[in-house]
């Protein structure tokens, strides 16, 4: 007769597999956060046997539907018809590897700065930072899409149950937004673990060189465009630009490793690459983000927002069943609804109720 097979779950149990992890994470920064030392989770659950809890929050993150609608959401160029502009998932995972790369680089705890790097843009509306414009100006309570993301992970997925991540996760996406604040400046905000600091910089790093390179694929500026300064210390291929600024992260912020006697470790840049950066930045938004084919695109854009909360808030049986059960704020579920939406169903949508609108006159 055969033996009864073990529970699988027992066995894996008895391995002890997270708990070696969090084993070698000792080994770790002492200014890094070590998962088995999270402050915990909105509800208590059993830790997985396997992985470690900022682990399990970059799995429930990738599993989501939020981040999957990712792909079909604008970076700086709407409904792009190119195969090779970026969208918010392909910056989500630019994000991602600039931040692992100098969490290892600096022995810090790379699950946790890939779990908030790729969750931190899941609150993004369609047509980018215009469609949050929008929804800030449409609903009374305000809209700031890093608040939304907040929202999507510990409200609205799986069902209204949330995904239920650890505070250290929801802390570093929640402070990753950077407005217009100069980088590394006094309104640049802070992130209460150095891992977040991390993913703030590294967010900065991927839209500023990808923003360029669209730019260029776009027919909007040329490489020999960029300014000598911004040529000259950081470089102009896409590859060098971003191998500059991350070694110099790297370099600059050494003290995070535990090394030197510094008690307020941080992120930072040298003053060269720092002003070469921000010149960057700034030349994007002179001759990129505000160029009139941009600016047209986010037009249309930003009406279809309105038309789409405008209808929705007059019309909220029309909601998804799912939506309609968060709360008495009828503005609060049409924001939700319509955040979570991607460009080119935000544009049927739209398109639909035009049409509908129409033939009821």
């Amino acid at each position: 007769m055969l033996k009864p097979r073990r529970d699988s779950i027992s066995v894996i149990s008895e391995l002890k597999i997270r708990q070696r992890t969090e084993e070698r994470e000792e080994s770790l920064s002492p200014y890094a956060v070590k998962s088995r030392c999270s402050r915990g989770r909105l509800r208590n659950e059993e830790p997985c046997p396997v992985r470690t809890a900022f682990q399990r929050d970059r799995d429930r993150i990738i599993h989501c539907k939020a981040f999957r609608r990712l792909k079909h959401k604008t970076q700086v160029f709407i409904a792009p018809l190119g195969d090779h502009y970026v969208t918010r998932l392909t910056h989500t995972l630019e994000v991602s590897q600039i931040a692992r790369t100098i969490a290892r680089a600096l022995n810090l705890n790379e699950d946790l700065s890939e779990a908030i790097s790729l969750g931190h843009d899941l609150g993004h509306t369609p047509f980018g930072h215009t469609g949050e414009e929008a929804l800030n100006e449409l609903y009374p309570g305000g809209f700031r899409h890093n608040e939304q993301s907040l929202r999507v992970i510990d409200v609205l997925e799986n069902s209204g149950q949330g995904l239920n991540l650890t505070w250290e996760v929801r802390d570093g996406i929640l402070n990753h937004s950077k407005t217009r604040a100069d980088v590394l400046g006094e309104d640049w905000g802070t992130v209460n673990t150095i891992e977040g600091e991390v993913c703030k910089i590294a967010d900065m790093v991927a839209y500023v060189n990808h923003d360029v390179d669209d730019a260029i694929r776009a027919g909007l500026i040329t490489l020999n465009d960029l300014p000598l300064l911004i040529a000259g210390v950081i470089g102009l291929a896409h590859s060098q630009r971003v191998s500059t600024m991350v070694y110099d992260i790297i370099e600059h912020s050494w003290v995070v490793t535990g090394g030197g006697s510094r008690s307020d470790p941080a992120i930072g840049m040298s003053p060269e690459v720092l002003a070469a950066t921000i010149a960057l930045r700034e030349f994007l938004f002179d001759r990129v983000y505000r160029h009139h084919s941009v600016q047209r695109e986010a037009e249309r854009g930003r009406e279809v927002v309105r038309r789409l909360y405008g209808y929705f808030a007059g019309h909220e049986e029309q909601l998804p069943a799912e939506y309609r059960c968060q709360g008495d704020d009828v503005g609060r579920r049409v924001v939700d609804y319509v955040a979570g939406m991607t460009d080119q169903y935000a544009l049927r949508m739209a398109e639909q109720f035009s049409l509908t609108t129409d033939r009821a006159r």
